[in-house]
C-alpha cells in the first residue's frame, strides 16, 4: 500500500530537483552568480543538494557542499539562539535594560532626551538603532560606525562608542528598523559569559550540534569562497575594500576581515561557515528547538514580536526573534505559507524555514547582492513552490 506514495514522493522530489537545478543553472549561465550551494529539506531529510559553479573564478576552483561563505547576516539568527539560550538559563531577561551589561551604552533621542533599550529591542530591531548603510543615516556616516562587514582590527568597545554616540531614529519599542542592535547584542553576551563572543556561539550552539565549520575565523582557507559582487558582463571580485550601492544605500565590505583576530566579533555580520552547519542550525529550529531550546522559547521566537511595527514597512511580515516572519502571505507577495522563517546575508545568501511544508532551504552563493535578493531568489523560491 505504501508503494503509490513512495512513487509519488519520488516523483515530486524528481520535479523539485528539475525546477531547482534549471533556476541555479539560469543564473549561472546569465553570469549573475558565481557559484552556489544549495541544500533543501523535507521533514528533516535532504531532498536536494547541488553545489554548482566556481567557488573561486580567478583559481578556477569549483563550488562544494563544504565551501565555507562569509555569513554576513545570516550570523544574525546564531547569536539570537545562543541568547535565548542565556534567556531560558536566566542570566538575561527580555525586559533587561542593555545597561545592565553595557553601563556606557546610552545613545539618546534626536530631542536629546534618554532612552531605555531593553533586549527584546535589540532582538526585534525596534531599538531606535540603525546601519550606516541606510540612506539618510548621516550620522552614523559621521560618527565612524561599522555595520560589522568593513574595518578589520575595530574593537567593539569603539564600535559601541561611535554608535552610541549617534542619535537614536526613534524611541524603542516605537517603529522597526535594521540595525546594528546585534553587534550591540553580541557584546551584552560577552559581558554576560565573560568570553569572546565566539567561544560563546561555540559553547551555546555550535559545539553542541557537533558543527566544526561556522565561527568568527575561517580554519581551511582552503575551502573559503572568493568574494564577489553584481556587475556587468559578469560579477566582479572584491578586493580588499569595496563598495556595493543597494536599494537601501552603499554598503561598505572589507572580506578580508574575516582574517584579522582583532576584528570585534560582530554579532550581525561577522561569521563564516557551511550551508550544511546553517541547514542544522535552522532545522533545530524547526523541530522544535532541542537540544537547545525549548519548543516554548522555540514557539516564541517564531511569531511576530515587533508589535506589527515590521508590518508597516514591508505588508504580510512581522518580525521574530532573529528572522523575519510571514504574517499574511497575500499582503507579502510571496509563496510562503503564514509562519514562514526567512532572511539572508549581504555576502549573497538567503534561507527560509517552512513549518507547514516541513521545508528548510539553504542557499548560500559568493555573489553580492544577486544570492541576497536578486533574481536568483525569486527563481528558487517559484521552482520550489511550484513541485510542491
Amino acid at each position: 500500500m505504501s508503494l503509490p506514495l513512495e512513487m509519488a514522493d519520488a516523483d515530486r522530489n524528481s520535479s523539485l530537483a528539475a525546477a531547482v537545478d534549471a533556476a541555479i543553472t539560469s543564473a549561472l549561465d546569465d553570469k549573475r552568480l558565481v557559484g552556489a550551494v544549495v541544500l533543501i529539506a523535507r521533514d528533516g531529510e535532504i531532498v536536494h543538494r547541488r553545489a554548482a559553479g566556481l567557488a573561486d573564478r580567478e583559481y578556477g576552483l569549483a563550488m562544494r557542499e563544504n565551501t565555507i561563505f562569509r555569513l554576513a547576516s545570516i550570523t544574525k539568527p546564531i547569536v539570537t539562539i545562543a541568547a535565548m539560550r542565556l534567556v531560558e538559563q536566566g542570566k538575561i531577561g527580555l525586559d533587561d535594560t542593555v545597561t545592565r551589561w553595557l553601563p556606557d551604552f546610552r545613545p539618546r533621542l534626536p530631542d536629546g532626551s534618554e532612552a531605555i533599550i531593553r533586549i527584546r529591542h535589540l532582538l526585534t530591531h525596534t531599538s531606535g538603532l540603525s546601519y550606516s548603510f541606510f540612506e539618510g543615516d548621516d550620522a552614523y556616516a559621521r560618527a565612524g560606525v561599522s555595520d560589522g562587514l568593513d574595518e578589520p582590527g575595530l574593537p567593539l568597545a569603539e564600535n559601541l562608542r561611535r554608535i552610541a554616540s549617534a542619535p537614536l531614529r526613534f524611541a524603542p519599542g516605537s517603529d522597526w528598523q535594521y540595525s546594528v542592535a546585534m553587534d550591540v547584542l553580541g557584546g551584552v553576551i560577552e559581558a554576560e559569559t565573560g568570553v569572546p563572543l565566539g567561544e560563546a556561539i561555540a559553547d551555546l550552539v555550535t559545539k553542541p550540534l557537533g558543527l566544526a565549520d561556522t565561527a568568527f575565523s575561517v580554519r581551511d582557507r582552503s575551502r573559503l569562497a572568493a568574494a564577489y559582487m553584481d556587475a556587468s558582463p559578469e560579477p566582479a571580485l572584491m578586493g580588499e575594500t569595496a563598495l556595493v550601492m543597494s536599494l537601501m544605500g552603499p554598503i561598505r565590505f572589507a572580506p578580508n576581515r574575516i582574517f584579522d583576530p582583532t576584528s570585534y566579533h560582530s554579532g550581525g555580520a561577522g561569521m563564516a561557515g557551511t550551508a550544511g552547519d546553517i541547514l542544522a542550525i535552522l532545522e533545530t529550529i524547526r523541530r522544535g528547538g532541542a537540544p537547545l531550546l525549548s519548543t516554548e522559547t522555540v514557539g516564541m521566537m517564531m511569531t511576530d514580536q515587533a508589535d506589527g511595527q515590521r508590518q508597516q514597512h514591508e505588508p504580510g511580515s512581522g518580525f521574530g526573534f532573529g528572522w523575519s516572519v510571514i504574517t499574511n502571505p497575500a499582503e507579502a507577495g510571496v509563496p510562503f505559507p503564514e509562519g514562514t522563517l526567512k532572511w539572508g546575508g549581504v555576502y549573497g545568501h538567503s534561507w527560509f524555514i517552512d513549518p507547514v511544508n516541513g521545508l528548510t532551504v539553504v542557499a548560500l552563493t559568493n555573489t553580492t547582492l544577486e544570492g541576497m535578493w536578486g533574481k536568483f531568489t525569486v527563481d528558487l523560491r517559484e521552482a520550489i513552490y511550484a513541485a510542491l
